[in-house]
């Protein structure tokens, strides 16, 4: 989408379509002098009792006169005092949700009369959620063009998608900035959503290499790419033994930013890149495993984010590591029971081939230490128990310092990505003890997603650490207007936050 910023007042605005905020507790005579281009649809609505202004109100009408826009859409946001940047979010979204249905290819939003509360972090929600709301992967249907957003709605019966927005009414140069951040924070978590939605015949390792190459030319970025060879001779047995299944090589992706003086200890984002995942020998359910296109979704948030950096250019030294590979069986595929050495040199007993997510990101972690980061943070689809003690509303949130752990729960609330934290005690580190191995890969299934990450903590020694399990967040069906049902790109915009707050910016 293209998402631009204008002075020019709400009645000026020649669009087929203007989405107008208004609070509950601001008088609805604040935009009067607007309503009359609709005939006053907003002071009627509002006179019979059926706009408060409250969360979910709406009402729409069509210009009266000869100028400005041909179609006004009013939408309620609640008291201004207790406004959210996500409030702004949901309903910029169900603008574009709006202007979709009605075929319409634009649409112009104000905020301006929601009053002088209007924050930074508002427009930057506000610019999130009108470009979150227009992506959808159309790459695969037939007459699309690459990207999101082909207009290749009369095949299916979908609409086309709106193609441009304005947030109008700025007060000059006031919101350039939180448009900007909100533009680039939203067009990097639909990177991530079109790398997961990308099925895997497509998106395999080296695709995903390949187009990590692309992001850090676009974004001036460095980048390194390992092959098989490569990854051999640095002695990532782990991640080896999981690609040892799969005719597909694996890729070890590494990107960096540099906008600190090279001296400054960089922040470090992990992203399990698993492009497919069978389970190995300890072979997935068939049903419902198509889903599992998605087990790179962690790497694709980190390659998100990684795009917005360097986009932003933001003053932080931030490094990358994506492992990837798939996780199929043939007859060399890793069987339970074998045992394997990671690049740190532990050994490693695979009781459960399909526990494979941390084993890659063993090697991944082991690799960052050697650059002396000042943090460390992954993320990754790595337990099915993390759905079963959050569902699907907040990521899991685990690490060894906790003021890391507090950092990224403000930017999870920030962004609308929570997460929760769960205990990493060592009584849990006890359920990985192997008989032949210096620990097994699963600790049974208590406290799965506990174990989990107590298994990557043995890989990380002192340095500032944390690991978000995304497997209920990730993707699936959700309410929220600004996304569709199937990848979220999560936890992308959280990583942002958390990299920009550390930037100080």
């Amino acid at each position: 989408m293209d998402l631009t910023l204008s002075s020019t007042a709400p009645e000026a605005v020649e669009t087929p379509l203007m989405a107008v905020l208004v609070a509950s507790d601001r008088p609805f005579e604040q935009p009067a002098g607007f309503d009359e281009h609709f005939g006053g649809v907003l002071g009627a609505a509002a006179a019979l009792g059926d706009f408060h202004g409250r969360r979910g109100d709406r009402v729409a009408g069509r210009r009266r006169g000869m100028d400005g826009p041909l179609r006004v859409l009013y939408l309620g946001v609640g008291e201004s005092t207790s406004l959210t940047p996500e409030t702004v979010r949901c309903a910029a979204g169900e603008a574009v949700r709006f202007a979709e249905r009605l075929r319409l290819p634009s649409l112009a939003l104000s905020l301006v009369h929601l009053g002088p509360r209007i924050e930074a972090r508002h427009v930057q929600a506000a610019a999130e959620g009108t470009v979150l709301a227009a992506w959808r992967f159309d790459d695969l249907k037939s007459g699309a063009g690459p990207g999101a957003g082909a207009d290749s709605a009369d095949g299916d019966g979908r609409s086309p998608l709106v193609r441009s927005a304005e947030i109008t009414g700025a007060p000059p140069h006031a919101w350039d900035e939180a448009v900007r951040l909100g533009r680039a924070f939203a067009n990097a978590e639909n990177l991530a959503r079109t790398l997961q939605a990308t099925p895997g015949n497509l998106a395999t390792p080296s695709r995903l290499a390949d187009e990590a190459v692309r992001i850090a030319e676009e974004s001036g970025l460095k980048c390194d790419v390992l092959g098989p060879a490569e990854i051999e001779r640095q002695g990532m047995g782990a991640l080896l033994s999981v690609a040892r299944g799969s005719d597909e090589e694996p890729r070890f992706i590494v990107l960096e930013h540099r906008g600190a003086d090279s001296g400054a200890a960089p922040l470090v984002l992990v992203g399990k890149g698993l492009t497919f995942d069978a389970g190995g020998i300890s072979i997935k359910p068939a049903r419902g495993m198509e889903k599992m296109k998605y087990d790179m979704s962690g790497g694709a948030a980190v390659l998100g984010a990684m795009r917005a950096i360097g986009e932003l250019d933001l003053p932080v030294n931030v490094k990358a590591v994506v492992p990837s590979s798939e996780n199929l069986l043939n007859g060399s595929a890793t069987k339970p029971g074998d045992v394997v050495r990671s690049r740190q040199g532990k050994t490693i007993e695979v009781i459960n081939t399909d526990a494979e997510g941390r084993l890659i990101l063993a090697d991944a972690l082991d690799y960052a230490l050697g650059w002396e980061p000042a943090a460390i943070v992954d993320c990754a689809t790595l337990t099915g128990a993390c759905v079963v003690a959050l569902g699907h509303h907040r990521a899991a949130l685990l690490g060894n310092d906790e003021e890391l752990l507090g950092e990224l729960r403000d930017a999870g609330d920030l962004a609308a990505e929570p997460c929760w934290p769960l205990p990493l005690d060592e009584e849990y580190r006890k359920q990985l003890r192997s008989e032949v191995a210096d620990l097994k890969n699963v600790g049974g299934r208590p406290a799965g997603t506990i174990t989990a990450a107590c298994f990557l903590s043995e890989f990380v020694g002192q340095t500032p650490w944390a690991h978000l399990d995304i497997a209920g967040t990730a993707y699936g069906k959700t309410k929220k207007p600004y996304l569709r049902n199937g990848p979220a790109g999560r936890p992308c915009r959280l990583l942002l936050e958390w990299v920009r707050a550390r930037a100080g910016v």
